[in-house]
């Protein structure tokens, strides 16, 4: 196992975030906008990623963002950051949010993201990072995991791409028959 300078162990940077929602950050039904929990991602995402590259690092591109079950105000909601993934500037951290009433005990998971980001150095130019030494067969899982995220996410873009050139709306319009919508043209 290589530990060099040039290596870092997934432990450490592996971050938590804890935070209390507060009606402030409560919409009008009551529940914790999604949009503040965004924020705290991104918020842990960049503490992960910054203590691992050692070097301020930016968001690039936010994976995974299912909200699965709402936040409550009075929750205690945690963060749980890990680098998951690194290549020559960029970095992928894996955050599970959870949240707990703290009256109940009552501990939920509300989602599992994944932000890109890129490491800058001094000279806002993007920064190498140091490699990733896996600890567990669940840190070599994760990294596997983020390859195989990479490469489905690089042909989605390309196929996306794709489509949006060769697209005929005037022989794809017989896809909006089932749906629920109107031609006004």
């Amino acid at each position: 196992m290589n530990t060099t300078p040039n290596y870092r162990p997934v432990s450490y940077s592996r971050t938590t975030l804890t935070e209390l929602m507060i009606p402030s950050y409560a919409n009008f039904g009551g529940k914790i906008h999604g949009g503040i929990l965004l924020s705290l991602m991104d918020k842990v995402a960049y503490a992960c990623a910054s203590k691992h590259a050692a070097n301020y690092c930016v968001t690039v591109s936010v994976e995974g963002v299912h909200f699965l079950q709402p936040v409550d105000v009075g929750d205690l909601v945690s963060l749980k950051a890990s680098v998951n993934y690194v290549g020559n500037t960029s970095l992928m951290v894996g955050i599970r949010v959870i949240a707990e009433n703290v009256k109940t005990g009552t501990v939920k998971h509300t989602n599992t993201s994944y932000f890109t980001m890129v490491a800058k150095g001094d000279d806002d130019k993007p920064a190498q990072v140091p490699g990733l030494i896996l600890e567990s067969r669940e840190d070599a899982r994760r990294f596997l995991e983020a390859i195989k995220r990479r490469e489905l996410s690089q042909r989605y873009e390309k196929e996306l791409a794709n489509s949006k050139t060769v697209l005929s709306v005037d022989s794809e319009l017989h896809l909006l028959e089932s749906q629920r919508c109107q031609l006004a043209f």
